[in-house]
């Protein structure tokens, strides 16, 4: 199988190095979009940035000096960024990404050890208050870096996957005795397949981008530095069709792994 090209920003846009309205404006830094919307910040906390452009809803794990590792309240604060998504009407779309070197690394075993399991599952959104949770609006993730553990089962939890070829994917639950429960076994099988599923849930071993890219798990592999912007353009895309007619078509698609095709 050849190996999947390389994206970069322009093909998303609505001209060669160009990208759609609010997106193209919030790319001047894509991390802090530039125009003030009357909904930013309005759960953003210590864990977990928020703020809107235009339709876009922009969600940062903000914890880089532990590696963005989820304990009680970086669990609370995103469960409240996925509310605020799906309860405004101006919102179509929402981008998951993260500060520092590494998406996330999982549960934050520190904290685990410190204050037990308590408050990691939300009642409504299961791990990191997204994992089980049932949404409307899409979610796209954007990767400059690896995805481990529950980490992972954020990124199996989106619905569009966006990575740089240096981003790697691991399930290493087994390495410490545990199982991964949150996506990491089931969502991971209908992703990349059966046999490579269970190659790497057994051995705990990683799965790089590129090929990840090849079995499905990443829908575009983008030049380093760019995920955030290619994310961004892509909400934007999303957010400018039929908001009813992009619900009901997610729902269907989810939906085809799920049930058969008399159910559906």
């Amino acid at each position: 199988m050849p190996v999947p090209s390389i994206v970069s920003p322009s093909p998303v846009g609505d001209a060669p190095g160009r990208f759609h309205g609010d997106a193209r404006r919030a790319l001047r830094h894509p991390f802090l979009p530039q125009r003030r919307d009357p909904l930013r910040d309005l759960v953003s906390g210590a864990m977990v940035r928020v703020e809107a452009t235009g339709h876009v809803l922009v969600i940062t794990l903000d914890r880089p000096e532990v590696r963005n590792a989820v304990d009680a309240a970086t669990s609370a604060q995103l469960e409240a960024a996925i509310d605020r998504l799906e309860q405004h009407d101006e919102l179509r779309c929402g981008v998951l990404t993260h500060t520092g070197p590494v998406f996330c690394a999982g549960a934050d075993l520190k904290a685990i050890a410190q204050h037990g399991l308590t408050g990691f599952e939300t009642e409504r959104g299961g791990f990191g208050g997204l994992c089980r949770r049932e949404r409307a609006k899409p979610l796209v993730v954007a990767l400059e870096g690896a995805a481990v553990g529950g980490g992972l089962e954020l990124v199996l939890a989106c619905d569009v996957v966006i990575a740089t070829p240096a981003v790697r994917f691991a399930v290493p639950e087994t390495r410490r005795g545990m199982v991964a429960l949150s996506g990491g076994t089931f969502r991971l099988a209908r992703a990349v397949g059966r046999a490579v599923a269970l190659d790497l849930v057994m051995t705990g071993d990683e799965l790089d981008a590129t090929r990840a890219a090849q079995l499905g798990l990443v829908s575009r592999l983008v030049e380093p530095g760019t995920a955030v912007a290619v994310a961004l353009a892509v909400a934007e895309r999303i957010a400018a069709n039929a908001p009813v007619a992009v619900r009901e078509s997610r729902a269907l698609t989810a939906a085809a792994f799920d049930h058969d095709d008399a159910t559906l």
